[in-house]
């Protein structure tokens, strides 16, 4: 032979080949090398790029933990916050916290704070209790925990008493919130364990099996009676790598340990309100507003960086210490905001009235207007005996009870009818413009039970409405339209809006909007130390126009439960129609009517809104009204409210006069879009009277042939599953005749369905503190 050639084997064809692959025979040289698969890593050192590339990966996620550890467990790192909660109302955590802040102090002593900087275990540690049965202070304990220690008592077992005991209804109330928010790190410590070894070690076993299908797997159960106990429990805290809700981070906020209010001269009724705490979560800055929890929005005059009150410094002089008490906190730093960068307070849109086109009346409204005048002068007038006409021009008549106008203005009064007026007229709505503070404890009772009754009539026979006999259906329902197909049919989202839409704020897109604003925290982080503090600075914010009744309050709560101030971003404090996925706690017996008044708490803002509930139909622009709060199931709640960005955990709570707050639903923000249609639907009903084959002549779902006219258009159907059309009205007391696409059973029921788009209701006060 001549040379050597190597063997080529044709290729195996496969099923699966692809058509550039197998016409790639037919291809030049050229175009082969460019439709051909590129490799993974083109180039000779590919392998020592991988290799590079794993090793850079690695060393940023050990930088990042290892700075996240500095910042956690260094000597200027923040206070951690624990916050004890005792499972049933037997548990004493008082005494618990009592001897962990003895434990941390330097020389056993009685603690004068909550805070403690602990020299020996180079830590420093807030350690609060929540109050047994104070919904309001748990919750808010629990916004600003980064660990919450569950305290229980194995005094229960030892008794022979049964394991539930472990956790009363309060407490069980608590967690389920508790994990609504977002859980944090949590903990067990376990009480009243015996002292013999064997009879502990069991009993605690015991108390896990019991109680570890209430908590997070992670979650570890401790002793925590002795010293020894607490002492390796604290060692744990410190080395232990904390968990926040998520919701949590994407704000700064400034949990206040201190304050105070100064009275403003140049606006009466407005004051300054001072927090001092520490900064968390992310920098704050001068030109940002701030959210005060319960009492609004505002803007900062003043942040005064303070000398930290509690230093890990174990050569400092008591008599030093006790110095700098007297003396006050000195201030290291001030900052004043950029009146060219700060963040303009804007909640409302101001509506401009003469924004709106322009016309001449046409002279039909002209000659209308003729006509109204001279009814109006040509009507007779009574004035007292002697007076003149130019002075009988000048009397206003009362005309409360007489009917002025023509059948077309009473007609035109009853379309544009309010839309509470509208709804009263249905059999399941029921007036909630009632104030409780002027109604009996009976009167009280007997609206909670009308509403009962709605609610199992809701339930029983959902939307059905009967036609009012005295009032024509087509002047009753004038607002109501029907639709071919509640999936398919187009329904513009920017037609006759309500008045309040004129005072709100939209986005072209919302997503969008989220993603730009949330990218500004890293510049901010990255910020200049002139407009930015850093986090785990000790800072007294100076909140300017804070109402002084507001203040006061505020200064008041802060004796038992912790005040936040949260940092808000760009576009937050403006008000828009907000969307929560909602569904109505386990504990809340009563029913929750639409529009019906609530207190949100949604992360650390809170507010009052009046929702309307709608289902989440996932291939339609159109949403169906609800008009209650079904329990088992989930909804959208929608309510004016100022904008936020999710994720935002949702609180809702019913307040009633003269009674403790309880939880109504829970649940989490979706977005904000005043364009979400949502639908009321009203189903008209009536009953075959006489049926042939496919054709049947139906009554009492109209009093009169022009009802059934007007209403032609819209199709019918039945309850055992037949559509048909209204063809003609029969006789003069509202029967019609229809056609439908099956034989119709005698005793069916016709339904026609329709539809009108309702809104929130505006909230009469915003924040719960306002006036």
């Amino acid at each position: 032979m001549a040379g050597s050639q190597t063997q080529v084997n044709k290729s195996h064809k496969t099923r699966f080949a692809s058509k550039g692959s197998r016409h790639v025979h037919r291809t030049s040289l050229q175009v082969k090398n460019k439709i051909a698969k590129p490799e993974r890593c083109g180039s000779k050192g590919s392998r020592k790029d991988r290799i590079h590339m794993k090793k850079m990966v690695r060393d940023q996620k050990r930088a990042a933990v290892l700075k996240e550890k500095r910042a956690s467990s260094g000597s200027s790192s923040l206070p951690r916050v624990i916050v004890l909660f005792g499972l049933s109302a037997s548990v004493n955590p008082n005494a618990l916290a009592r001897d962990i802040l003895m434990m941390l102090s330097a020389d056993n002593s009685e603690p004068t704070s909550t805070t403690v900087a602990s020299s020996v275990y180079k830590i420093r540690t807030t350690v609060l209790v929540a109050p047994h049965g104070d919904l309001l202070s748990c919750m808010e304990m629990a916004k600003v925990a980064d660990l919450i220690a569950f305290v229980a008592s194995g005094s229960y077992l030892e008794d022979g008493v049964s394991s539930s005991n472990h956790i009363d209804s309060f407490g069980r109330q608590c967690l389920s919130v508790f994990r609504a928010m977002g859980l944090p790190s949590t903990v067990v410590l376990v009480r009243d364990l015996p002292m013999d070894l064997k009879k502990k070690h069991d009993l605690k076993k015991l108390c896990v099996s019991s109680l570890a299908s209430e908590f997070p797997d992670d979650c570890k159960f401790f002793p925590a009676d002795t010293k020894d106990e607490l002492h390796k429990f604290m060692w744990l805290f410190k080395e232990q790598r904390l968990s926040v809700p998520h919701w949590r981070s994407h704000r700064p906020y400034l949990w206040a340990q201190e304050v105070d209010l100064v009275a403003d001269d140049g606006e009466p009724g407005k004051c300054s309100l001072l927090m001092s705490g520490y900064v968390r979560a992310h920098n704050f800055s001068i030109n940002q507003l701030v959210h005060v929890s319960g009492a609004g929005d505002f803007q900062l005059c003043k942040i005064d960086i303070l000398k930290d009150p509690f230093l890990i410094n174990e050569r400092k002089d008591k008599n030093a210490m006790d110095a700098d008490d007297v003396q006050g906190l000195q201030i290291v730093q001030s900052l004043l905001p950029d009146p060219s960068k700060q963040e303009p307070l804007i909640m409302e849109n101001v509506p401009d009235p003469l924004s709106g086109e322009q016309t001449w009346p046409t002279e039909e409204e002209m000659a209308d207007a003729d006509s109204i005048n001279k009814r109006k002068m040509l009507k007779k007038k009574t004035v007292p005996r002697g007076t003149s006409d130019y002075q009988a021009a000048w009397i206003v008549e009362d005309s409360d009870g007489e009917h002025s106008g023509t059948e077309e203005d009473e007609t035109d009064g009853m379309v544009l009818d309010d839309e509470e007026d509208d709804q009263d007229r249905d059999h399941s709505d029921i007036d909630d413009d009632q104030d409780d503070e002027h109604l009996t404890k009976e009167q009280i009772e007997a609206e909670i039970q009308k509403i009962k009754d709605a609610h199992a009539e809701d339930e029983e026979f959902p939307d059905e409405v009967d036609t009012p006999v005295d009032v024509p259906a087509r002047k009753r329902f004038a607002r109501y339209r029907g639709l071919k197909s509640f999936r398919t049919s187009t329904w513009d989202p920017k037609e006759s809006l309500p008045p309040e839409y004129a005072r709100i704020f939209a986005f072209d897109n919302f997503m969008r909007t989220q993603k730009h604003v949330l990218s500004k925290l890293s510049d901010m982080d990255n910020g200049s130390i002139d407009e930015c503090v850093a986090v785990g600075s000790y800072v007294r914010l100076h909140i300017k126009q804070v109402p002084v009744d507001a203040a006061s309050k505020l200064l008041e709560l802060s004796k038992s439960l912790p005040l936040v101030a949260c940092g808000l971003l760009q576009h937050e404090s403006k008000m828009s129609v907000l969307h929560f996925g909602i569904r109505k706690h386990d504990s809340y017996d009563n029913p929750i009517k639409a529009k019906e008044e609530l207190l949100f708490h949604v992360g650390f803002r809170q507010f009052i809104a009046r929702p309307v509930f709608s289902s989440n139909n996932i291939n339609s622009d159109k949403h169906k009204m609800e008009k209650f709060l079904h329990p088992g199931r989930f909804s959208v709640a929608s309510v004016y409210g100022p904008i936020s960005f999710p994720p935002l955990p949702l609180i809702a709570m019913k307040i009633r006069q003269g009674e403790a707050p309880s939880i109504a639903a829970i649940g989490s923000l979706r977005k904000a879009d005043p364009d979400r249609i949502i639908l009321k639907r009203i189903i008209l009903t009536g009953y075959p009277q006489r049926v042939s084959k496919l054709k049947a002549a139906v009554r009492f779902m109209f009093h009169n042939p022009e009802d059934v006219r007007w209403f032609k258009p819209v199709d019918v159907w039945t309850k055992c599953g037949r559509r048909g059309r209204v063809k003609e009205p029969v006789g003069t007391h509202g029967a019609m005749k229809c056609v439908f696409n099956g034989i119709l059973q005698q005793h069916d029921t016709v339904c026609m369905s329709l539809y009108k788009r309702v809104y929130p209701r505006w909230p009469e006060q915003r924040f719960p503190l306002g006036s």
